[in-house]
């Protein structure tokens, strides 16, 4: 027997309505592991972060147990204590000044943005664009538009601190009993494997430790030699945008250009062209010294990163990650190349030639 049109339209009906629903719910799945992958990259961020903190002052504790005998707690406490310390004293000695400083560069800074806007519009060029009606805020930002970013960029300092104090505690944990998580991990590879995932995981944390060292001296370089070199000019601020010079020196590539941007306005807007011309070159100065002198000296046993490979990490875990994945996309990268290397260069393909 034939079906009816009415029940042919029907099951064609229906078969439309199931087929749309499992598009929708394939959809729907979809999104939810996307979404789950970029919680669990984003919680996997703040454990790397705080392995950076972890692994160098277990990594100094360890020194100070074989080279003195004393105790790996002993060390470790030592250490922990030397830091805080230093990092006290830095702070009692340059916190008033600073923060002075940081005070009046929130209020300078729309102030400079607002002076080379008006600059900007006496110009030949200003006035052509503003007969042609193109509004040069909308690229650069108006003066209320930049105030918004700003006070946008402070709004986010309860997030940063929540991040910080969760970083802290996890690094510490991590630092007491490494043995334990290091061993857990290693559980999950099978026996015959268990061996070689040591041995990875050595390499990767002696490549780590290693980064953060090198990162560290160069961000002491740049800070010191910026402030020094901005003072020797008579430059507002000096000090806190060398301090800042220093932490953006972190993230290589983007850091340096991120530092310069601030001096070179309030050089421009307080000394003029001239003035600024001078902040760039004092800033080219210190990072090609840093780039050709320092970094080969301190990272000469790391691991060699080709600059393109990690412009272009930084780019893409940016882009997912926001600045916590900026910050660490050079030692998501170093870790990448020591797995590379190990398990698919040297194990899969059987190069020992190649070197880690």
């Amino acid at each position: 027997m034939n079906p009816t049109p009415t029940s042919a339209g029907a099951l064609s009906k229906t078969n439309f309505t199931q087929r749309v629903l499992i598009v929708v719910s394939v959809t729907l799945l979809a999104l939810l592991v996307m979404a789950g992958a970029g919680l669990a990259f984003s919680v996997l961020l703040r454990v790397l972060a705080a392995l950076l903190i972890a692994l160098p002052l277990r990594a100094a504790g360890d020194w100070l147990h074989r080279r003195t005998g004393m105790s790996t707690g002993l060390g470790l406490l030592l250490t922990t204590l030397l830091v805080v310390a230093s990092l006290g004293a830095m702070f009692w000695l340059f916190s008033a000044r600073i923060g002075e400083q940081v005070q009046n560069l929130q209020v300078q800074l729309p102030i400079a943005v607002q002076d080379v806007q008006a600059r900007i519009e006496q110009t030949d060029w200003g006035k052509w664009m503003a007969r042609e009606n193109l509004d040069y805020t909308k690229v650069v930002g108006g003066s209320s538009e930049w105030v918004g970013r700003v006070t946008g960029v402070f709004s986010t300092s309860l997030s940063i601190v929540a991040d910080g104090y969760v970083i802290t505690f996890l690094a510490v944990f991590l630092m007491l009993q490494p043995k334990t998580y290091r061993a857990g991990l290693v559980m999950l590879v099978p026996k015959a494997g268990r061996k070689r995932a040591n041995d990875v995981l050595d390499c990767i944390s002696s490549t780590l430790v290693k980064w953060v060292l090198g990162r560290l001296v160069s961000m002491l370089f740049v800070g010191v030699f910026t402030w020094l070199g901005l003072t020797f000019m008579g430059m507002q601020m000096g000090a806190v945008l060398g301090l800042f010079a220093g932490l953006v020196t972190f993230i290589p590539n983007i850091g340096p250009i991120v530092s310069m941007v601030p001096a070179v306005l309030l050089a421009f807007v307080y000394g003029g062209p001239q003035q600024a011309l001078y902040v760039v070159g004092l800033y080219l100065v210190v990072q090609t010294l840093e780039s050709a002198a320092v970094s080969p000296v301190v990272q000469q046993r790391l691991i060699q990163m080709p600059p393109a490979l990690i412009l272009i990490g930084q780019l893409i875990i940016g882009a997912f990650t926001g600045l916590l994945g900026l910050t660490l996309a050079t030692p998501i990268i170093a870790i990448i190349i020591v797995v590379v290397k190990m398990l698919y260069v040297q194990d899969v393909l059987g190069d020992d030639e190649v070197k880690v």
